[in-house]
């Protein structure tokens, strides 16, 4: 999903990403992923379609049953003053299924996953979602396995590149 905002307001509408987490894909291996609501008040929403937000530091938990994202970073929206801002960085509800609770739950507390956010961005109905995904922490072999893959997939591209 790529930035698109409305020419009019400089806002970002639908289908748009809002914060990309890049370092997730390559510090952990990712296997589920899911897709879920976050409760925000007004001016977190109003920040987010200006496109100011960060879920490189934010992680994701249990709390009394309900998963919960921590530490992801939305700055105060600057055009409505001082009344009625939130706090930036707030622990934010996550609205999933109750099955996808308990099966986040689960891997959690059992098999050892972590959770983590990988996208914010809007729907096209133009509501702020959370790609979140159950993930595995990498070995340092296995960081370095990727890099060599990456530079070999860009190597293989230019080759083809300059043969076609």
């Amino acid at each position: 999903m790529t930035k698109k905002k409305d020419k009019k307001s400089g806002m970002l509408s639908t289908n748009a990403s809002v914060a990309v987490n890049k370092q997730a894909r390559f510090n952990y291996a990712l296997e589920d992923s899911f897709e879920a609501g976050i409760m925000l008040s007004g001016t977190e929403v109003k920040s987010l379609r200006l496109g100011q937000a960060s879920i490189t530091e934010a992680y994701v938990g249990p709390k009394d049953g309900e998963i919960w994202i921590f530490n992801a970073n939305i700055p105060e929206y600057t055009l409505s003053g001082g009344r009625g801002q939130h706090e930036p960085k707030r622990p934010r509800k996550l609205l999933l299924h109750k099955r996808e609770i308990g099966k986040i739950l689960g891997a959690v507390t059992r098999e050892g996953y972590t959770v983590m956010p990988l996208n914010l961005y809007f729907d096209a109905r133009g509501r702020a979602k959370l790609q979140i995904a159950l993930a595995k922490g990498k070995k340092l072999h296995d960081k370095r396995e990727t890099e060599k893959k990456r530079d070999w997939d860009k190597q293989k591209a230019r080759i083809m590149r300059e043969k076609g």
